[in-house]
């Protein structure tokens, strides 16, 4: 009965309105809509009123926070529509232009080459990395040390290399473990609810640590992050020869260590307290059925494993050695060595299948593309200047506030962007007024110092701060175990309190 009532009020919505967006709910449609139409509305109506500078800055802000919005309705409707008809609107209404954001997309094509060669490459050690995490999984039974061991990992893999990739490797691990139980439950006749939404939890929990894992690591070094290997890149451009070693790889380790280490340290406390408490979705055990059931998989696996088999795992674990060298060393740019990575891990394993070569980017093409339309969100945010008014207030504080200011701005606002952006414009900023002699070499690496640390440590807020989070928000895994927008926010919150509250002090005592 209830069936046939929702089917009579779906029908009696005109056509448009149902084929609009798909099969989402009918609401979240009219929102976009209204999203659209006041948008254009208050637009022009300011533009006749005020000014159009006036105009695209109140417009500029509100498109920013519908697309948060929408990202945040992840799980209603993949962002890459609603999100797609805001950036159209926003080149439309003379927000930006097409080909400002087009110079967007080729100033972070390593981001999108990454995303694109990396995730793929990732899917052909997939048998490799279930084998690893499989008995990182069962080499202990406490939730506490096994959630240590994960926020562990992920710091050190995105030291060395970049977040997404290891965000990767965790999304491939997790859908595994996942996909084993749920093909014994297809199996079983007794299908126990209360058992799968204990793993679910169990899974966000695991995959939360190691999320943020990954932004205790990146943030310590010049590869762990886009925005960290931009600031090296720039400090050494612009200051004299003899501080030029301060910005090296190790040099960059060196100058971030008296902020990184303690909230690394600070990190791991947190994730002790989380499951030690169980505090906002932590805590959670894997339950007893699921490891035998995991376990019997990888019993099973093991041995029907041919002298092939095996030849394919060594292999893959020699392409996965050779993936963190060159990242580690910086070789290459990390799309190109995530292509290499897919030539060497097909040719050692036998995989000459166009279709299955095609196959594994298809996890990876839908964030592409969701990618590019926020650097069109990206280009608004530019061309309005949304985020001048706060620099310019930032570098007009003295000189012994101006690092405070800027490790606050650049928190507050990579919360509600990305990160990279608010890196880029920042620390631009910052040259700017060192080129004018503003202010001197050593605060030019103060203030470098606060733009890491603090685009890298609170962005892990929101799932838009940081791409390795919005690109789980948005991947295959985050449907099957629960893990929404909200949700996301609400797990990380300890996380964001702690570890942002450790880096502002520590940054207020050894570089302010």
């Amino acid at each position: 009965m209830v069936m046939a009532m929702n089917t009579n009020v779906a029908t009696r919505n005109p056509l448009w309105l149902r084929i609009f967006l798909g099969d989402v709910a009918v609401w979240f449609k009219l929102v976009v809509i209204a999203c659209l139409v006041v948008n254009a509305a208050l637009y022009g109506l300011l533009a006749a009123a005020i000014d159009a500078r006036t105009a695209g800055f109140c417009v500029g802000w509100m498109i920013l926070g519908e697309f948060i919005f929408f990202l945040a309705m992840a799980l209603k409707c993949y962002p890459l529509l609603p999100g797609g008809l805001l950036a159209i609107q926003a080149v439309v209404l003379g927000l930006t232009s097409a080909d400002h954001a087009y110079q967007e997309t080729l100033h972070n094509f390593p981001v999108i080459l990454l995303v694109i060669c990396v995730v793929a490459g990732v899917v052909f050690l997939k048998d490799w990395l279930a084998v690893v995490f499989t008995a990182l999984l069962f080499s202990t039974r406490s939730k506490i040390a096994l959630s240590l061991m994960f926020c562990s990992a992920g710091a050190v893999m995105s030291a060395f290399l970049d977040a997404l990739t290891v965000t990767a490797v965790i999304i491939a691990v997790c859908t595994g473990f996942h996909d084993t139980y749920q093909s014994y439950r297809s199996k079983a006749h007794g299908q126990d609810e209360r058992e799968l939404d204990e793993f679910r939890a169990f899974l966000r929990s695991l995959v939360m640590h190691a999320l943020v894992g990954t932004a205790l690591g990146g943030v310590m070094t010049m590869v762990g992050e886009p925005q960290n290997l931009l600031i090296a890149h720039v400090m050494r451009d612009a200051l004299p020869d003899a501080l030029d070693a301060h910005w090296s790889f190790i040099g960059f380790a060196m100058q971030m260590a008296v902020v990184t280490v303690p909230t690394l340290i600070a990190g791991l406390m947190t994730t002790v307290v989380c499951e030690r408490f169980a505090l906002v979705g932590y805590g959670v055990r894997l339950p007893e059925r699921v490891r035998e059931v995991l376990a019997a998989d990888a019993r099973e696996r093991a041995a029907a494993r041919t002298p092939s088999d095996r030849f394919r795992l060594w292999a893959q674990g020699a392409c996965a050695a050779l993936l963190v060298a060159g990242l580690a060393f910086h070789v290459a740019e990390v799309g190109m060595l995530g292509l290499g990575l897919i030539v060497l891990a097909t040719a050692s394993t036998g995989v000459n299948d166009e279709h299955r070569i095609g196959q594994a980017f298809t996890a990876s093409m839908p964030f592409t593309a969701l990618l590019l339309v926020f650097f069109v969100i990206v280009a608004v945010i530019a061309d309005q200047q949304l985020f001048g008014p706060i620099i310019a207030a930032a570098l007009n504080q003295q000189e012994s506030a101006q690092v405070m200011s800027f490790f606050a701005a650049s928190a507050v606002l990579s919360a509600v962007s990305d990160n990279v952006f608010v890196a880029t414009v920042f620390i631009n900023e910052a040259l700017a007024a060192h080129r004018a002699h503003a202010v001197t070499d050593q605060q030019f690496e103060h203030l470098a110092i606060a733009i890491n640390c603090g685009t890298n440590i609170p962005s892990i807020a929101t799932p838009n701060g940081q791409a390795a989070f919005l690109f789980l928000l948005t991947s295959a895994l985050a449907a099957p175990i629960r893990l929404g927008y909200l949700r996301m926010m609400t797990m990380a919150l300890p996380y964001t309190i702690v570890l942002t509250i450790v880096s502002a002090v520590a940054t207020c005592l050894f570089v302010a």
